[in-house]
């Protein structure tokens, strides 16, 4: 019999299932992984954006970790909007005191429209509780400015957020750069000894809801699967342009990712 790879993902509800843990556990699927889920709050929220947010009881978040761990043994894991410094303590205790392997963190700090989401309490926590647990972290460029402390505005900066991210949390970092006026869709990968800029993942096809969400879920369920750090990022970034070429038009907004090739069986 096949092995069977599991994941875990952590993160808030998207009703449009554009994003969040709905993009998350259809990503796992595609990349042949059982996703397992904690919610951290639900959205009201659709193609043209976020109505209402509703977060849960961090003690809640926890049991929900809980009773997977309990159970099922998971090969790897993701965490993404994480709502509040409290919450962010409760994930970290469990997943820290539990060992969970090849954490990746999706570190939600801004919308889409770079308004700050988390307080400086909650990113705070994050860097000194979650973030030195993770294998990987993957901030979109306002996220680094906000964990690494510094503007970004060009090539050396992006390098010396990276430097700095890494020599904090020990962990990898991918500055995901799709919102890089210099060069759209160019992420920065640094490892600690690889320091790395790779191409753009598409061109010249429109924005898509849940394009980080997707990135990080892919990322892990490579990694759940026995790929290195670097083959993981490599074939994560591979799903998410072709899922990004495969982009719907679902409503009156916003493209959201298709993440089934079309000539997939029914």
């Amino acid at each position: 019999m096949p092995t069977l790879y599991k994941a875990l993902t952590v993160g808030g509800s998207d009703s449009s299932s554009g994003a969040g843990i709905q993009a998350d556990l259809k990503t796992f699927l595609a990349c042949q992984v059982y996703g397992l889920c904690a919610i951290t709050g639900v959205t009201a929220q659709n193609t043209l954006g976020v109505i209402q947010v509703a977060s849960l009881e961090p003690a809640f978040v926890s049991s929900q970790i809980q009773a997977v761990l309990d159970d099922v043994e998971i090969h790897a894991a993701k965490t993404g909007l994480l709502f509040s410094a409290a919450t962010i303590e409760a994930v970290a205790d469990i997943l820290g005191r539990r060992h969970v392997p090849q954490l990746v963190v999706d570190p939600v700090l801004v919308d889409k429209h770079d308004r700050p989401i988390l307080d400086a309490s909650a990113i705070d926590r994050m860097l000194c509780v979650l973030l030195p647990l993770c294998r990987l972290v993957t901030p979109n460029l306002k996220e680094a400015e906000l964990l690494s402390g510094r503007p970004l505005s060009g090539p050396d900066s992006l390098r010396d957020a990276a430097r700095a991210l890494h020599d904090r949390c020990a962990a990898a970092v991918l500055i995901k750069g799709g919102r890089w006026a210099e060069q759209t869709g160019m992420d920065l990968f640094h490892d600690g000894r690889n320091l790395q800029f790779l191409p753009p993942r598409v061109s010249g096809v429109p924005k898509a809801l849940g394009t980080g969400c997707t990135l990080s879920a892919a990322i892990a369920a490579h990694l759940a699967r026995g790929a290195t750090l670097q083959e993981a990022v490599e074939q994560g970034r591979r799903y998410v342009s072709r899922t990004l070429q495969a982009s719907i038009l679902l409503g009156r907004g916003q493209a959201v990712l298709w993440h089934l090739p079309r000539d997939a069986e029914p």
